[in-house]
């Protein structure tokens, strides 16, 4: 079989998807953040979660991983490297993923990640196009990790007192991809750098579909709100603004706090899914926190923010 006959999912997804001679198909992804808390064994769990995300967004399983470390010799002992590449051990235990090696780099600024390789029924893959009208969308984890990230590091919180943020990033989009699964859903995409609006917009785009999310159903971490509303707001949720306002037809009610909240850039997000109406008692039944923010409607691939 030539190779490209082989790509199953190419680039524009959350990962790729190459089907092998056996039938077997691979699912395949890479991502590397830099710091968003001061423990370095956090930052590495955080981070291993967050590579693992985009395999869970497509619906499949990951099995092995080999990370890649960039940082400055001069400014990081062993020490720090090490609990950096512990909290990775951590996560990847608990999610059954073999570190299988890596690579490491010079760099100016500290950046750490995983290039994650998983299994995935080719039959049942969670492609970020396909919303049906009619279709529910659910959120399963808050937004405004990043305003709360941003907040540390402007001095105006301290480490113990985003454990709530930290304890979302550290959750496993695990169960919320085998919920999506189980129940049918159409499409799916995990909500990272781009924001809620922004991976939303992807999951329209060129469709015939419209996104109609009710802005007071989308879940908000605790105090994020009121960060924003003080001008504590990272530089990536203003240019994922830019980036979709000519896609999205605000309520005009909505004041920029509140779209810049939508735009905020995740880091382990939760994951945006598209599912029937009549399936949602199916996804229920997983017994994991999710909320309904909206509905998909015939349209042009555009976004109706209410």
């Amino acid at each position: 079989m030539r190779p490209e006959r082989s790509v199953l999912v190419g680039p524009g997804d959350d990962a790729g998807v190459y089907l092998l001679d056996n039938g077997t198909a691979l699912v395949e992804t890479v991502d590397l953040i830099t710091p968003l808390v001061n423990d370095p064994f956090i930052f590495g769990s955080i981070s291993t979660a967050n590579s693992l995300s985009d395999v869970y967004a497509m619906g499949g399983r990951p099995l092995t991983a080999l990370a890649i470390l960039g940082f400055s010799t001069c400014d990081y002992d062993s020490i720090v490297i090490g609990n950096i590449l512990k909290g990775a051990i951590d996560v990847l235990d608990k999610a059954g993923v073999a570190l299988m090696g890596g690579h490491s780099f010079e760099d100016n600024e500290l950046k750490f990640g995983l290039s994650v390789t998983g299994t995935i029924d080719k039959e049942r893959i969670l492609r970020v196009t396909g919303a049906i009208p009619g279709d529910l969308l659910l959120l399963t984890k808050p937004i405004g990790i990043g305003i709360i990230t941003t907040a540390l590091k402007g001095g105006r919180i301290k480490d113990n007192e985003i454990e709530y943020a930290v304890k979302w990033m550290l959750t496993l989009n695990d169960r919320a991809s085998e919920a999506a699964l189980s129940a049918g859903a159409s499409a799916a995409t995990d909500i990272t750098g781009f924001g809620l609006l922004g991976h939303a917009s992807n999951m329209v785009k060129g469709s015939e579909v419209d996104f109609i999310i009710e802005y007071d159903e989308v879940p908000v971490l605790e105090n994020a709100m009121d960060f924003v509303s003080g001008g504590i707001v990272s530089k990536g949720a203003y240019n994922n603004l830019k980036f979709v306002q000519d896609k999205v037809d605000f309520n005009p009610s909505l004041q920029e706090e509140a779209r810049l909240l939508l735009s905020d850039p995740q880091t382990s997000g939760g994951l945006l899914v598209a599912l029937p109406e009549r399936n949602i008692e199916a996804f229920k039944s997983k017994g994991f926190k999710f909320w309904v923010i909206g509905r998909v409607v015939e349209g042009s691939g555009k976004l109706i923010v209410r």
